[in-house]
């Protein structure tokens, strides 16, 4: 009895063992199946098992291209008028009318008010009346003088008499040149009843109405010159040499993608925040953009034409050491490919690839999921290879076993 008891015993023990020996392996499996594939090792297919698959959408898939890119130094910052001019009242008085609004285009020297001149004119026409008055008196002066030097000098008149001729003249000399001073300035006070634009632009504000009376110095209107727009950007210093005037810029703003130049360089970095401040000077003539709205781009140092470029979405970093590589597509099958990079395009989304791809190669962009060396990749869309074709996955139970007579 106790003989049989153990038997059974031992039988039982045997079937556990060989369940739990079972559970082990496929666990081992489908951890190192899972590891391998994190890390982009070669554990598909193994054992004779068939290769994990993944499904691809066509965006998830990229060609090996050749592109011309560009590096640079990317800014960003608020677009401004290149310049603002304030209008403001030269003289007091009465405004007579104001003729432009805001918003409205304005050309060099187009009437923008008037003011009351009839104060200005009066003041005018007794200036010119004076000069007038002093000519006579200089040209009657002049005749005593030269009256008097005849007579000097034929010993009819004494020299004091002489001497008083001539400073009659003199005075009146200074008469003249008095009255011609004060035309001067009655002229220009008649000439700033009217207000025109020092500079062709836009109203960007007007500050009076017609009718109302303005002091001396009040701002009347602000003509905003946006035919160039000026861009302010802050430039880390490490990145400062590789900015100069003159080179070109690409930025996107309002939605729309425009070219600039940079216009000046900051010959100092700010000690708060390490950086230098890039002027950029973005024609403006048709109006297009608008002052204050935001700008991004870049500082174009050089051009790289015809080189192998992946999107930058296809380059990822390795866990270990961080260096850069890409899944690419042999058929269907998932390789993983060690690159060297170059050159980064921000605006175009692209990396230059110096070696590690060929052109026409495909690779696998974004986050699809977990990603291995070996695993089979379907992209919707694209037929799957039937059986017995080229790429097609076999049946396991027609593969040739290991250790098997050939």
């Amino acid at each position: 009895m106790n003989k049989k008891l153990l038997i059974s015993l031992s039988f039982a023990s045997g079937l556990l063992l060989a369940a739990t020996g079972c559970d082990s392996n496929r666990g081992s499996a489908a951890a190192a199946t899972n590891d391998a594939a994190a890390r982009g090792g070669d554990s598909a297919g193994r054992g004779g098992r068939q290769a994990p698959t993944i499904t691809l959408a066509p965006g998830d898939v990229a060609l090996v291209t050749k592109e011309t890119i560009e590096e640079g130094t990317p800014i960003t910052g608020d677009l401004k008028p290149i310049e603002t001019v304030d209008v403001r009242a030269r003289i007091e008085g009465d405004l007579r009318g104001v003729y432009v609004r805001e918003g409205q285009q304005v050309n060099a020297g187009q009437l923008l008010a008037e003011f009351d001149a009839s104060e200005q004119q009066s003041a005018q026409e007794s200036a010119v009346a004076d000069r007038a008055s002093a000519r006579t008196d200089l040209a009657t002066a002049q005749w005593n003088l030269d009256q008097s030097a005849e007579l000097f000098k034929a010993g009819a008149i004494a020299e004091r008499d002489y001497k008083v001729a001539q400073q009659a003249v003199e005075s009146a000399k200074a008469r003249l040149a008095a009255t011609e001073a004060k035309l001067r300035t009655t002229s220009i006070a008649s000439r700033d009843t009217r207000v025109v634009a020092p500079a062709s632009g836009t109203i960007g504000t007007r500050s009076i109405e017609p009718g109302e009376r303005v002091a001396r110095g009040t701002s009347m209107f602000t003509i905003v010159r946006n035919q160039v727009l000026e861009l302010a950007a802050a430039v880390p210093a490490r990145q400062a040499n590789a900015v100069r005037v003159g080179q070109t810029v690409h930025f996107v703003a309002d939605a729309r993608s425009f070219e600039g130049r940079v216009a000046r360089v900051s010959p100092t970095i700010d000690p708060t925040s390490r950086s230098i401040t890039v002027y950029v000077d973005v024609p403006n003539e048709n109006g297009l953009l608008k002052g204050g709205t935001f700008a991004s781009g870049r500082v174009v140092s050089r051009t790289l034409s015809g080189v192998l470029t992946v999107p930058t979405a296809a380059v990822r970093q390795s866990q270990e050491g961080g260096h850069p590589f890409a899944y690419r597509l042999d058929s269907r099958t998932v390789n993983v490919a060690p690159l060297e990079v170059g050159v980064v395009d921000e605006r175009l989304g692209k990396v230059e690839v110096v070696s590690g791809l060929s052109l026409g190669d495909r690779v696998i962009v974004g986050n699809v999921g977990t990603l291995g060396r070996g695993m089979q990749a379907v992209i919707i869309g694209e037929e799957r290879p039937r059986a017995g074709q080229a790429g097609a996955p076999q049946d396991p139970s027609q593969r040739p076993r290991r250790g098997a007579n050939r």
